[in-house]
């Protein structure tokens, strides 16, 4: 039995868009649309009175951050100790950064820790006056320049987290 042209050809074409969409589909199937799932789609029914989410919408309710933040965001701050500025500035400003970029990481997660940021006053204090020193400009010169602030803030912050085990492990 010989297909008829026009046949063989729509089957050719749908064959490619039947893949595309199973390809990107996730949970089960259902195209990702970049919403969140209905609560049909998740399985539950949704209480009486409850508002369902629009179609594409995203919850604005977070999960309250846990104390693993700031023991993950204590562990990168850490894991510069392993480097410094004894190679080229391309090394240098890498470290220079990353020292900057894991403080105010920690900074973040101490703010957001459930014991609330009166409990880690000094490394945020610390942070704040380093802020101050730095002002706006992140750029390697100023980083070089507050090298000796930069990784002193770091040292005290590292020591004062070693007194306090219980906030970061």
């Amino acid at each position: 039995m010989r297909i008829p042209r026009p046949v063989r050809v729509a089957a050719l074409v749908a064959l490619p868009a039947a893949l595309l969409i199973s390809c990107s589909a996730t949970d089960g199937g259902a195209p990702d649309t970049g919403g969140t799932p209905t609560t049909a789609a998740a399985g539950t029914e949704p209480a009486a009175g409850e508002a369902q989410p629009a179609a594409g919408t995203r919850s604005s309710v977070q999960p309250s951050p846990g104390p693993e933040l700031v023991r993950d965001a204590f562990a990168g701050l850490q894991a510069t100790f392993n480097d410094g500025c004894t190679g080229g500035d391309g090394q240098c400003a890498y470290f220079l950064g990353r020292v900057h970029d894991e403080l105010e990481r920690l900074d973040e997660a101490m703010k957001a820790d459930p014991k609330g940021p009166g409990h880690f006053p000094e490394p945020i204090e610390w942070i704040a006056e380093l802020r101050k020193t730095l002002g706006q400009d992140t750029s390697y010169e100023n980083l070089k320049t507050h090298q000796k602030e930069l990784v002193g803030t770091r040292d005290r912050i590292n020591v004062w987290m070693q007194d306090h085990p219980d906030d970061y492990r």
